[in-house]
């Protein structure tokens, strides 16, 4: 007869136990969230700029390009100055967190160390894809900021590169997003909703480390990562074909 309360007290003790263990933890701050979905829809209008607006849309995809350097800036200030979950030391995937993570040891709040080599490749990726859009030119109505400073087969072989890295950044946003519908639909995780909110639900006691003065630490990125973007753009090369008319105008009458 005593078995089943003491079998009863048990199950009640672990209810509380998973409730009190169960709780909402932050993963991902503002700026990190910020920068996230406004990368995302840079690339989208970048894309859009570039495949249908023509000539006539080539000076916004110039500054797209301006806005998404400014963001990698950001986010390269950021990984060392944000909050724990952005600083890239705490995400690094080292070959021991790997190792751990597909052994089913890892423990952490924000990117696992898989989710961690995507996130550097993309990052990588973007911008390898600013760095040569930087030099590339369109024979028509645009040319990079910095097309003028290299020659004219060097500044096409970039514009190439450029265009091809395009496909390869494509590619890899694509396994990014079959890797999300992975985790929600087989591991039963939705990283989506944690980068719009901020929060999960998670069986973790552990505190969040908190860092302190955020606010001008977030001021400092944003003014250190638009200054940059600013330097560079501020004075936009003219395209190789603008450059060769002088030349033919001093011919002689």
């Amino acid at each position: 007869m005593s078995a089943v309360p003491a079998e009863t007290a048990i199950a009640a003790d672990a209810a509380r136990a998973s409730k009190v263990s169960a709780r909402t933890v932050q993963v991902w701050d503002l700026p990190v969230r910020l920068f996230h979905w406004t990368l995302v829809l840079s690339i989208a209008a970048a894309y859009v700029t570039a495949e249908f607006g023509g000539s006539n849309w080539a000076d916004w995809h110039g500054r797209i390009g301006a806005f998404v350097l400014a963001l990698l800036v950001f986010r390269l200030i950021w990984g060392f100055i944000g909050t724990p979950t952005a600083r890239f030391r705490n995400f690094f995937p080292t070959p021991s967190r790997l190792v751990a993570y597909l052994r089913g040891r890892w423990q952490g709040r924000g990117h696992n160390p898989l989710g961690a080599l995507s996130v550097i490749a993309l990052l990588a990726l973007v911008a390898a894809q600013v760095a040569t859009g930087l030099y590339a030119n369109d024979d028509i109505a645009f040319a990079g900021p910095l097309s003028a400073s290299v020659g004219k087969s060097t500044s096409d072989a970039l514009t190439g590169w450029h265009e091809q890295i395009f496909y390869v950044l494509a590619g890899f946003i694509g396994l990014h997003v079959l890797a999300i519908i992975f985790y929600l639909l087989v591991r039963r995780s939705n990283l989506v909703t944690p980068m719009i909110t901020g929060s999960k639900v998670a069986v973790n006691t552990e505190s969040a480390a908190t860092t302190k003065h955020l606010g001008w630490r977030f001021v400092a990125a944003v003014a250190i990562a638009a200054t940059a973007s600013w330097l560079v753009f501020r004075a936009p090369a003219a395209s190789h074909a603008e450059v060769a008319v002088p030349a033919a105008a001093t011919a002689d009458w």
